[in-house]
């Protein structure tokens, strides 16, 4: 199949998806309503509520709900074929992780845009509420101190990307003061601002950061960068969203809006043919695509890092109810577009080029090459090297000289990590915060406090074996945990349609799909575990596995006796 055929289905389909499934679920399911006064300004207190514009808060959401996620799942599952990537792809993100977004922004706007595992308290009971939070807790944590370490070992792949990403921040907090102190327009000095960054990706072009060419080991440099980056966490955090973070996405998004453009324009340009297999049953050593293929792809389908960020950053900074649709269900739509040029990267972009050993593979030799087993596909430089090089061979036709290329795709992937580094640091002490209230230490809810936790806790994590690779030890959990954390997700929200007496249809089926898929892929993972003997993960994997069955027998009890009780009013 033509790689800009699929692309043209893929993103006129989820165009369709938005003005009809969309605007149904807002109008009859959610029943959004304009005169709804939303937390940003019932609780205004410019720091972490603060009304936004829709543009500028879509950006805001966007880059923090994306980060690698939506590159790195589908750049290793498409080596069981383009097809159940793409159908996953497409098919989750309208049907599902849309869903999922969408109503945990709604929800949360109407419970003071407090977290979906909060609100879970108020809707089921409070036992409910402090095993969620718990589970956000930990799956923050690995984030946390992951993240740090990728960011880490992504300026070490690409120093060229070091002056780019670290001058964006005064760049970003120079674009907060004008837009919100000043009352300047975001469109023309967001214009501007990403005019400078690309004038930045030129010049970090040419004048690369490589701190191990200044004396450091590589593992110096990784813990050097981790060190920098736990106290840039702990600052953008503690700040006022709409001083750095805000428009700092912003810029981000509209730097995406360029590398699409980029894409696309390459797609249509050179419009390679796909070279992956359509379908592909029996990859060496790769687990089952049945279940794992819900797992691997994440953020380009579904993925519960995402409720986080809905009921989390976003619903503090909703200015209207009418705009959770553009900002939920059309951010997750976004992603899937992305995840589609990502899959026309590895997939067909690939086959234009490859070096390997010397030699230069093109077609299919290029594509079996990079994925001859999911060991040689799955590890993270093999993740971003297949979309880097499919991405350069889509813009190289055309005429952008590789150098440029290399260095555009470096300071993408950077920017949009360390967004999910700041976003889910900020996110984390606003757990810690929920959680301090729920067991009555109201302390927790300094700001300062929780961010210091927040960023502790990780670097414990992270350098417990003084390495900074520490999380990656719990890191085999994640995914399945995660997944799990978006059905949980669905399960909150479908409560609260009963609540109201609105059908549960449309997020009812959603939750038992991402339950069952996510449950059957933590039941093989124990088994795994179990087999080689990793007592750690085995032990973890089955306490996560417990509390998910712990809720969801406290849901179904609230399903046979759906009438609030006296727990609940009072959670």
């Amino acid at each position: 199949m033509n790689s800009l055929l699929l692309a043209v289905l893929m993103l006129a389909g989820f165009v369709v998806a938005y003005h009809t499934y969309g605007k149904f679920l807002g109008g009859k399911i959610f029943r959004l309503a304009s005169d709804f006064v939303c937390p940003s300004t019932e609780l205004r207190d410019d720091v972490d509520y603060v009304p936004s514009n829709r543009n500028v808060l879509f950006g805001h959401h966007f880059t923090s709900i994306s980060g690698l996620g939506p590159i790195v799942g589908p750049a290793v599952a498409i080596i069981w074929g383009w097809l159940p990537a793409v159908l996953w792809v497409f098919l989750g993100s309208i049907v599902i992780g849309a869903v999922h977004d969408f109503g945990a922004l709604v929800v949360s706007l109407r419970h003071q845009g407090r977290s979906i595992g909060d609100i879970s308290g108020d809707l089921i009971s409070r036992r409910v509420r402090v095993l969620f939070l718990l589970i956000i807790f930990f799956l923050l944590l690995i984030v946390i101190a992951v993240f740090a370490l990728v960011i880490a070992i992504l300026f070490t792949m690409y120093p060229q990307a070091v002056i780019p990403v670290w001058l964006e921040v005064p760049l970003a907090v120079w674009l907060g003061h004008q837009i919100y102190k000043r009352g300047k327009s975001h469109v023309s000095l967001g214009i501007v601002a990403i005019i400078l960054l690309y004038l930045l990706i030129v010049a970090g072009t040419y004048l690369p950061v490589d701190l191990t060419a200044l004396g450091l080991s590589g593992s110096g440099a990784l813990v050097t960068w981790m060190i920098i980056l736990f106290v840039y966490a702990y600052i953008a955090s503690s700040l006022p969203v709409q001083t750095l973070l805000q428009p700092r996405d912003y810029i981000n998004c509209h730097q995406l809006y360029v590398a699409l453009a980029l894409l696309i324009l390459g797609v249509i340009v050179a419009h390679p043919d796909m070279v992956a297999p359509a379908y592909n049953a029996s990859p060496t050593g790769a687990p089952p695509v049945w279940p794992f293929l819900f797992v691997v792809i994440a953020c380009g389908a579904i993925s519960g890092f995402h409720c986080l960020v809905s009921s989390g950053t976003s619903s503090k900074q909703c200015y209207s109810e009418d705009d959770a649709r553009y900002i939920g269900y059309g951010g997750m739509l976004m992603e899937g577009t992305l995840s589609t040029l990502v899959i026309a990267a590895c997939a067909a972009g690939i086959g234009l080029g490859l070096s390997s050993g010397g030699e230069v593979l093109t077609g299919t030799a290029a594509f079996t090459n990079h994925y001859a087993s999911w060991s040689a596909a799955s590890g993270l430089g093999a993740k971003i090297d297949a979309f880097v090089q499919g991405s350069a061979n889509l813009i190289n036709s055309y005429g952008i000289p590789a150098n440029i290329t290399i260095t555009i795709m470096g300071v993408f992937l950077v920017s949009f990590a360390a967004t999910t580094l700041d976003t889910a640091t900020r996110l984390q002490r606003y757990i810690v915060g929920e959680l301090g209230s729920a067991i009555r230490v109201p302390q927790l809810g300094n700001r300062h406090a929780g961010t210091l936790i927040a960023v502790i806790t990780a670097f414990i994590l992270a350098f417990y074996n003084g390495s900074g690779k520490g999380a990656l030890t719990l890191w085999p959990l994640f995914g399945a945990a995660n997944q799990l954390l978006a059905g949980l997700a669905l399960l909150v929200i479908t409560i609260y349609l009963v609540r109201k007496q609105v059908s549960m249809f449309y997020t009812f089926i959603p939750m038992l799909f991402m339950i069952f898929m996510t449950g059957w892929a933590m039941l093989v993972n124990l088994g795994d575990f179990y087999a080689s003997g990793n007592w750690l993960l085995f032990g973890i994997n089955l306490i996560i596995l417990f509390l998910e069955v712990w809720m969801i027998i406290e849901a179904v009890i609230y399903f046979k006796n759906p009438a609030p009780t006296e727990q609940a009013q009072n959670a």
